[in-house]
């Protein structure tokens, strides 16, 4: 019986390319996403299914768990859903930032119970992958809410692994960079050529590597925290930023080598 995996928000982007990657291992995957039209590549793929909802949801999450393991082992546990919408201290009202806190931690807080319990009910263990963002540690202004979520996912993922460890499970988190995804290529496509080129200045600025990442990028190193090569990892946060977390700008820093 061949190995399964759980990846939310797995429609599009970073969560698409995490799920094609574990595909071409040979394992079977199963993709969570609220949006029907995004989830649809999977039917290309015999050894995948698709779960429509949200992954905050107990039941979308149970539902998911259980198409896992109709498949194969369940073995690992991504969760990659997220919401990108900003509120401020001094303009919303605490409720409205408590519930985009909510939207974001929510998804994980959850697909990490549904994990949990599967993996000690068929006595295996397994791998939970959180995705992060640099923000966690390195917040971008106005983005109070993402950010903070963010961060309260890094605590989550660091007391999985102590508290869960004993049961042979593995929690990990993978703190993610500016990516090359759709949502950024809708950035760019909205400014003018003028402003497109300036982002594109400033992005290649704040990475050392010089660029922004690309989804396959953040898929291999999701596939190696669940693989039995990190077999020893667990509470572990890996910065996937190329440097961006910890570049530190100074009006006054000299030019760099040629």
């Amino acid at each position: 019986m061949s190995d399964s995996h759980v990846v939310t928000g797995g429609g599009r982007g970073i969560g698409r390319a995490v799920a094609e990657r574990l595909l071409a291992q040979g394992a079977a995957v199963v993709v969570v996403d609220t949006d029907p039209a995004s989830a649809a590549w999977v039917a290309e793929h015999s050894r995948a299914d698709a779960v429509v909802g949200d992954a905050a949801a107990e039941p979308v999450a149970e539902e998911a768990a259980a198409s896992a393991q109709r498949r194969g082992v369940l073995r690992g546990w991504v969760n990659n859903a997220a919401v990108f919408r900003d509120a401020d201290l001094h303009t919303a009202a605490p409720a409205e930032v408590m519930a985009l806190v909510a939207a974001n931690l929510a998804p994980v807080v959850t697909g990490c119970a549904v994990a949990v319990r599967r993996f000690i009910d068929a006595g295996t263990g397994g791998a939970v992958v959180n995705v992060s963002s640099h923000q966690a540690q390195r917040p971008v202004p106005g983005a109070l809410p993402y950010a903070t979520a963010k961060a309260a996912v890094e605590g989550l993922t660091r007391a999985v692994a102590v508290d869960y460890g004993p049961q042979g499970v593995r929690a990990n988190a993978v703190a993610v960079g500016s990516v090359a995804t759709e949502r950024y290529a809708a950035l760019l496509d909205g400014q003018s050529p003028q402003d497109r080129r300036r982002t594109e200045r400033e992005m290649a600025r704040l990475h050392p590597l010089g660029r922004v990442g690309v989804p396959e990028e953040v898929a291999d190193a999701v596939a190696y925290l669940l693989s039995d090569q990190a077999r020893f990892v667990s509470g572990a946060v890996l910065p996937l930023d190329g440097g961006r977390s910890v570049r530190g700008h100074d009006p006054e820093e000299a030019p760099g080598p040629p």
